[in-house]
C-alpha cells in the first residue's frame, strides 16, 4: 500500500515527473558546455555524446514501459504506463540537445562532419529518428492527435518506438562486438536495451496465451531457440561476420549497406531468433 501511495505522489507524475527529469539533464547541459571548449569539432561530438547517454535510458524505459505491466501486474507497472509518455517528452528534451549540437558541429565544423563523421547510411538512420521523433511528440498533444486516426496514431508511435530503440540498441551493439575497447557503460546500454526488448517479447507471447496449451515439443523446441538466442545476442564478436557473408552474397545487397538502414540487420539477427522461439512457446487464443 505504501508503494502504491508513493507512486501516486503529484511530484513523480504528468508534467512535474517531465520537469524533474529533463531540468537536471539540461542543467548538466550547460555546465558541461560551459567546461568544454566547443571551438573543435571532436568537443562538440563529446557534447553530441554526453546528451545521448542521458537520453537512451528514457528510451528504453518507454519502450518497456507496457511490458512491465503485462508481465507484473500492479502499481509500479501502472506508474510506468501513466508516465510513459512523459519519459518519452524527457527522452525528446535529450534529443533536443543532440539535435543542437549536431547542427553546431554541421554549420561551424562543417569540414570535421564532413570528413571524420558523416556516413550516409547513419545519416539516414538519424533524420529518420528525428522525423519519427518530432511526429510523436506532435501527435502526443490533443491537438496533434486528433490529426490523426487512433489507428495511424497507434502505427505511428509504435513504428516509431520501435525504429529508436533499434538505433539506440544497434550503435551498443557495434560499440561491444564491432569497434573493440568498449567502456562500462556500452556493456550496460547495450544489456539495457536487450532487456527491454525480451521483456516486450515476453510480454507478446503472454498476450497471446502463454504457455498453457501449447505442446511439449513446441515449448522445448521453443525454449532451446531462446537459449541460442540470448547466447548470440551476447557473442556477437564470434559470428557476425559469417552472418553479413551469407546476408550479402551479391555486390547488389551489398550496396544496400551505404543507404538502407540497419542493413542487413545483424545485431538483430538473435531478437528475431528470440521471437521465433516465444511464438513457438506460446499458443495464440482462440
Amino acid at each position: 500500500m505504501a508503494l502504491k501511495e508513493l507512486l501516486k505522489n503529484k511530484a513523480i507524475n504528468g508534467r512535474r515527473l517531465f520537469w524533474l527529469i529533463s531540468g537536471p539533464i539540461s542543467v548538466a547541459m550547460i555546465i558541461a558546455m560551459s567546461r568544454t571548449d566547443l571551438s573543435s569539432g571532436p568537443a562538440v561530438s563529446s557534447m553530441i555524446q554526453l546528451s545521448v547517454r542521458c537520453a537512451v535510458p528514457l528510451l528504453f524505459i518507454a519502450f518497456a514501459s507496457s511490458s512491465v505491466q503485462k508481465l507484473f501486474p500492479g502499481p509500479f507497472g501502472i506508474w510506468m504506463l501513466r508516465n510513459r509518455k512523459y519519459v518519452g517528452l524527457c527522452f525528446a528534451a535529450a534529443m533536443a540537445w543532440q539535435g543542437f549540437f549536431i547542427l553546431w558541429m554541421t554549420i561551424i565544423h562543417s569540414d570535421y562532419y564532413a570528413n571524420e563523421v558523416y556516413v550516409l547510411r547513419d545519416a539516414i538512420e538519424g533524420v529518420l529518428g528525428y522525423l519519427f521523433l518530432t511526429a510523436m511528440v506532435v501527435t502526443s498533444f490533443k491537438p496533434g492527435r486528433k490529426l490523426l486516426k487512433p489507428r495511424n496514431w497507434r502505427l505511428l508511435h509504435l513504428s516509431g518506438i520501435y525504429f529508436l530503440w533499434a538505433y539506440a540498441f544497434s550503435v551498443y551493439w557495434w560499440n561491444l562486438f564491432y569497434y573493440g575497447a568498449p567502456v562500462l557503460l556500452d556493456y550496460i546500454y547495450y544489456c539495457g536495451g536487450l532487456l527491454a526488448w525480451t521483456m516486450r517479447a515476453a510480454a507478446w507471447g503472454k498476450k497471446r496465451g502463454g504457455l498453457k496449451d501449447t505442446a511439449t515439443a513446441a515449448k522445448l523446441l521453443g525454449g532451446a531457440i531462446i537459449v541460442f538466442a540470448l547466447v548470440a545476442a551476447n557473442t556477437g564478436s564470434v559470428w557476425w561476420q559469417s552472418a553479413e557473408n551469407v546476408l550479402k552474397p551479391t555486390a547488389f545487397l551489398e550496396s544496400l549497406e551505404l543507404w538502407l538502414p540497419y542493413w542487413p540487420f545483424t545485431p538483430f539477427l538473435p531478437l528475431f531468433a528470440f521471437g521465433l522461439g516465444v511464438f513457438l512457446m506460446t499458443k495464440a487464443k482462440a
